[in-house]
């Protein structure tokens, strides 16, 4: 691939928006290059199975997914590099991206890089993600349908994943390092107005008990020190998300999150850079956002590449 082409849109980041914008544009003519570090997918990639993106009623594997998307941008022209960038100059004229597989320019640039969940950093977690651990309540509550759960955190994020676990799972037990909810007040009522909703004030989870899947959590009672167990089917983990902002928050705005500041029109701060999906502020981050991110971002890169507005 000649690296000292001039693309009209380069993509960091091969997830749902990323490879969106890539078909958009491409199908709109634009020259178009896809820079993804590991494979197509992002985090869409790990997940087993996907039943809320519309069009496939029986669901569908997140792999499976991303490779289709991949392939269908790439049927329009669009061109894919593994490559993982190092370093951006956003400002420069045409913007800059170092990789590992050398330097790209573009006129306009598309920030998918994502974000991934945080995790608890306990033993056998990343084993058994999927196998009873889970980040996203949106993306696999109704595999717990009837089933007990816990849900660790006590922000919104959580706070939201409980109430929205209280409408399918027979049991729900919110577990906070503090003796009250962080999230906002809107969501205090609610919860502990729930019957099937249980709270463990001042614990953390010290170690996941399991056979092939999960069986069970250990607490720790921070105020005592005293040990206990719960028997469970599922542990939701919710203690946030870490946005892949790290290249760009010296040129770009990043709220309190480190997310990338931008409305529904994508538009960053500086013309030409356009930041979809989880990487950006929002208040809702699944596939099918991200997807209409990358679409949108088109559209405000082509009336840039015409009026450079």
């Amino acid at each position: 691939m000649d690296k000292t082409h001039v693309y009209d849109m380069v993509i960091v980041g091969g997830g749902p928006g990323g490879y969106t914008a890539a078909l958009y544009a491409a199908r709109a003519g634009l020259d178009t290059l896809v820079l993804e570090k590991l494979s197509a997918g992002g985090q869409m990639a790990q997940t087993d199975q996907i039943d809320n993106y519309p069009g496939f009623e029986d669901g569908i594997d997140g792999f499976s997914l991303a490779e289709k998307m991949q392939k269908q941008a790439e049927r329009f022209g669009a061109k894919s590099e593994y490559a993982e960038v190092s370093r951006l100059n956003l400002t420069a004229d045409p913007k800059v991206l170092e990789t590992s597989e050398g330097t790209f320019c573009g006129k306009t640039v598309v920030l998918a890089s994502g974000a991934a969940p945080r995790e608890l950093g306990v033993a056998k977690e990343a084993e058994l993600a999927g196998r009873g651990v889970a980040y996203c309540a949106a993306c696999d509550g109704a595999f717990y349908r009837g089933k007990t759960v816990v849900v660790v955190g006590g922000g919104n994020s959580a706070a939201a994943d409980a109430l929205l676990l209280s409408r399918i799972a027979k049991n729900v037990i919110l577990v906070h390092r503090r003796d009250t909810l962080r999230a906002t007040r809107i969501y205090h009522q609610p919860l502990l107005s729930r019957e099937n909703v249980e709270f463990r004030w001042n614990s953390t989870v010290t170690e996941l008990l399991h056979n092939d899947h999960l069986t069970g959590v250990r607490l720790r009672d921070i105020m005592t020190g005293a040990e206990s167990t719960i028997e469970c089917d599922g542990v939701f983990i919710s203690i946030g998300r870490k946005p892949a902002t790290d290249l760009v928050r010296d040129q770009l705005e990043v709220d309190r999150g480190g997310y990338i500041v931008a409305d529904e029109t994508t538009k960053t701060a500086i013309p030409g850079v356009y930041a979809v999906g989880d990487v950006r502020t929002k208040p809702l981050r699944q596939i099918v956002t991200a997807v209409a991110d990358g679409a949108v971002a088109v559209h405000m890169a082509e009336e840039y590449l015409v009026g450079g507005a």
